[in-house]
């Protein structure tokens, strides 16, 4: 009888360590589509990339205009695993959003987000608005959508001090949601910013694919988007391409190419439950 327990011991001993080396071989993949409801193209445009390609994670932008399409979206797909994308800046010059919450310390004289994170970094801001503001999208979100399931920040504004990344862990902790990761990578680029075809953009991404190794965790964030009449007259000064350059990201999601690479190395596409923790 002993001798059966001490066997079968050393077999459940090997099994795990034959299942651990095995995980360890495995090359993890999250890759995360930015900006859902900044517009109906980006709702669309992420959809899309989740339900047809290769995104695992979606992030929304709950003061935004599309905000409760996308929310409408998500719940007709409860297969996407959803982020708060907590937003205290509006960076475009045609479209602009601000806050949900009576919060006059967060906004310009015209009531929206200031436009870059340096411009909110010298803000001199109440910190029980910001508070209040963030409060106000993580229960809106969870109210409307079912598969809420972390916090992210847009344009890394919202954690970007110390005393505000310290109220976003208590937040993350008080409604559950995972906030911080563990042992995630970010993909290497390969030229990925630098292309200027969709083509380009492919060969790039499938090189990046191809130079991932077994045994680790990669992140890879992007924003997708379409060549609509709404996201051309989407933009900036210093951002003129944003239709054509999203538009490359939805196809480079949804390509058969890179689709088949993923296949062909192994490669298990995650989301936030697998690399996430919740304090």
């Amino acid at each position: 009888m002993n001798k059966m327990r001490i066997f079968g011991s050393l077999f459940i001993f090997l099994l795990a360590s034959i299942v651990g080396t095995a995980q360890n071989n495995i090359i993890r993949l999250l890759v995360r589509a930015d900006d859902m409801g900044s517009s109906h193209a980006a709702n669309e445009s992420c959809i899309k990339a989740a339900t047809k390609g290769i995104s695992r994670s979606v992030e929304i932008m709950v003061p935004c205009p599309w905000f409760f399409e996308a929310a409408h979206l998500l719940k007709q797909n409860p297969g996407i695993d959803v982020g708060v994308h907590l937003t205290l800046t509006s960076e475009w010059e045609g479209l602009r959003w601000g806050p949900i919450t009576p919060s006059p310390s967060l906004a310009d004289a015209d009531g929206s987000f200031l436009a870059g994170t340096g411009d909110w970094y010298n803000k001199n801001y109440n910190m029980e608005e910001v508070e209040a503001e963030l409060r106000k999208q993580i229960e809106l979100a969870k109210r409307e959508i079912p598969n809420v399931t972390h916090l992210s920040s847009h344009m890394g504004a919202p954690d970007c001090k110390p005393e505000l990344k310290d109220l976003v862990l208590k937040l993350a902790k008080e409604y559950k949601l995972i906030y911080e990761t563990e042992g995630v990578t970010e993909i290497p680029d390969f030229g990925w910013d630098k292309a200027k075809s969709k083509d380009e953009k492919e060969a790039a991404f499938v090189s990046m694919l191809k130079s991932l190794k077994p045994g680790n965790t990669y992140l890879f964030i992007e924003h997708p988007g379409n060549k609509s009449e709404e996201m051309k007259a989407i933009g900036n000064k210093e951002m003129l391409t944003v239709s054509r350059d999203r538009n490359y990201v939805t196809e480079v999601f949804t390509s058969e190419l890179v689709m088949k690479t993923i296949k062909a190395k192994g490669i298990e596409l995650i989301n936030y439950t697998k690399i996430g923790k919740v304090n």
